[in-house]
C-alpha cells in the first residue's frame, strides 16, 4: 500500500469536509442506491454492519434509518470526514479512522459491509474485495459502488485532444469488476450513469475540488497553464458537462 498517497487522499478529503455536501450530487444518488440494494438483499436479520468510507454520512444516515437495531461500525480514511459524520445526532455507532482496504477486523464479523464511492481510492481493488468478503458472516453481503472507466470521459478526451494526460485516476471497466467478482459463488455487478451538469471546465474543477477528489495519478505533474487553458477550451467545445459511470457490486457469502 502507498502510505504517502493514502495520506494525501485523507488530507484532501479532510480539507473538503466542510463544503462536500454542496458538490456531491452523484454521491447522494449512489449512496441511496447502495442502501436500496442492501435492504432488498437483507431486510432483516442484520446484527452488525460495517461502512467503508462514510464521508459526511449520506449512506450512514440511510443505514441507521433502515436497520436502527443493528450495531453500526462507521469508518473513513479521513478523520475530518469521520468527525463530520459523527456529529449527526441521528447516528448511533462506533466511528473509526480506518483504511478500508486494510481493515482492523479479523474473522466473520458482519452481516452487511456497505460502501459508496470509496473503493476507487484503493491500491488493489480485487485484493481488498476478497479481504472484506472474508469479514462477512455466512449469508452476509458486501454491497458497494465505485467509479467506472467511463467517468469524466469528456474531460479525459479534452486532455487527449491537447496531447496531455489527465490526472484523474484509472477506474475499472464494468467487465473488469465482473471478472473480479466472478471468483465468488454469489455475486453480480452493474453500472449507472449520472450526468454532471458542471457548466464548463471551471465548474468541473470546482466540483472535483469541492468533493476533495484532487489527488492525481501517481507521478502525474500539474499541467502548465498554457496546456490547462487548451484542455479547458476543448472541454467546453465538447459541451462543458460530463458524466459519472458508477459501478455497483454485490457479493454474498455462501452459507
Amino acid at each position: 500500500m502507498n502510505g504517502h498517497r493514502k495520506q494525501r487522499i485523507s488530507d484532501a478529503f479532510g480539507a473538503a469536509a466542510g463544503r462536500y455536501d454542496d458538490h456531491a450530487g452523484p454521491q447522494r444518488l449512489a449512496a441511496a442506491l447502495v442502501a436500496d440494494l442492501a435492504q432488498r438483499q437483507k431486510p432483516e436479520g442484520v446484527g452488525r454492519i460495517l461502512e467503508i468510507g462514510c464521508g459526511t454520512g449520506f449512506l450512514t444516515r440511510d443505514i441507521q434509518a433502515r436497520w436502527p437495531g443493528a450495531e453500526l461500525v462507521v469508518t473513513d480514511l479521513s478523520p475530518d470526514m469521520l468527525a463530520r459524520a459523527a456529529r449527526d445526532g441521528l447516528i448511533a455507532g462506533t466511528f473509526l479512522t480506518m483504511d478500508g482496504e486494510a481493515p482492523i477486523f479479523e474473522g466473520e464479523w458482519f452481516d452487511l459491509i456497505l460502501s459508496s464511492l470509496a473503493f476507487q481510492w484503493f491500491d488493489d481493488l480485487e485484493r481488498a474485495i476478497a479481504r472484506l468478503v472474508g469479514l462477512l458472516r455466512p449469508g452476509g453481503s458486501l454491497i458497494f459502488s465505485t467509479m467506472g472507466q467511463g467517468s469524466f470521459a469528456r474531460w479525459r478526451g479534452a486532455h487527449d485532444a491537447g496531447g496531455v494526460t489527465a490526472g484523474i485516476p484509472d477506474y475499472p471497466a464494468l467487465e473488469t469488476l465482473r471478472s473480479m467478482l466472478g471468483r465468488f459463488g454469489d455475486a453480480f455487478a452493474f453500472d449507472e450513469h449520472y450526468v454532471l451538469a458542471c457548466g464548463g471546465a471551471k465548474g468541473l474543477i470546482a466540483h472535483l475540488k469541492g468533493i476533495g477528489a484532487v489527488v492525481p495519478n501517481e507521478g502525474r505533474k500539474p499541467l502548465a497553464p498554457r496546456d490547462l487553458r487548451r484542455v479547458m477550451a476543448a472541454f467546453e467545445e465538447s459541451g462543458g458537462n460530463d458524466v459519472y459511470q458508477v459501478l455497483f457490486g454485490r457479493v454474498t457469502r455462501v452459507v
